[in-house]
């Protein structure tokens, strides 16, 4: 490994042991490090891009599928369904990197560590007062059967999955990311709805404990609604 900037910036964020292998690695000039990822569908086979991994913990893959294509500064999870994977929503365990001419799913190297400790420190940041992150469950409503399905938000990529059914116009049951539910499905009962996993109140209708108006585990860079772009933009101010 050549001496400097590299050098310095490797044993900063990772040792050599780590990266032992990695094809594809490197440090860029201002800090942050690449290195060859992929994830693999069934259908259309490899993705290839780019991982790039910053100390802040922020993710950004630029898309190589195809020559010529512009798809560039996505989420794991952005790339991981713009190559077609079949079983999304799992990226970590989707998204490869090649080591010792392996393929090695992405948790179980330590690219995720920064990540990790981000997720961990926003975790901390928006917990209440009782030590429980403020995210209430939600429901959406299928546009074709009209029935209420219950989105559990207490990491990231539930989030997103409630976030996208949320905005999504033509929302259906078959959608779930999760679970398994078509519209032949009973509703949840409505004394049951109110249980919506406050620790404050079990029945409550929404207070300062339950209800998120906006952080990084809710809202997501690489989303083009207004609400999405504006905490990005006020992020960055």
């Amino acid at each position: 490994m050549a001496n400097g900037v590299e050098d310095v910036v490797v044993e900063e964020m990772f040792s050599e042991e780590e990266v032992r292998e990695m094809s594809g690695f490197k440090v860029n000039a201002d800090g942050h490090v690449e290195v060859t990822c992929g994830c693999t569908s069934y259908c259309y086979g490899d993705a290839v891009g780019t991982l790039r991994v910053f100390a802040t913990g922020d993710l950004e893959i630029s898309c190589d599928c195809t020559p010529g294509c512009q798809e560039d500064k996505l989420s794991p999870a952005a790339f991981e369904k713009h190559s077609g994977r079949e079983t999304a929503r799992k990226w970590k365990n989707n998204i490869w990197v090649i080591v010792d001419g392996e393929k090695v799913p992405l948790y179980k190297t330590s690219l995720l560590k920064y990540y990790n400790r981000a997720l961990t420190l926003t975790k901390t940041a928006n917990k209440s007062q009782s030590g429980q992150v403020c995210h209430r469950d939600e429901f959406v409503r299928c546009t074709q059967c009209g029935k209420q399905r219950r989105f559990r938000l207490r990491t990231k990529d539930e989030c997103r999955a409630y976030h996208d059914a949320f905005i999504d116009d033509d929302w259906k049951c078959s959608d779930m990311p999760y679970d398994k539910v078509t519209c032949d499905d009973d509703e949840e009962r409505g004394s049951r709805r109110v249980y919506r996993g406050c620790v404050r109140s079990t029945t409550c209708k929404g207070c300062t404990s339950c209800v998120c108006f906006g952080c990084v585990t809710c809202r997501f860079s690489d989303c083009g609604c207004q609400t999405c772009i504006d905490f990005t933009t006020n992020s960055k101010a």
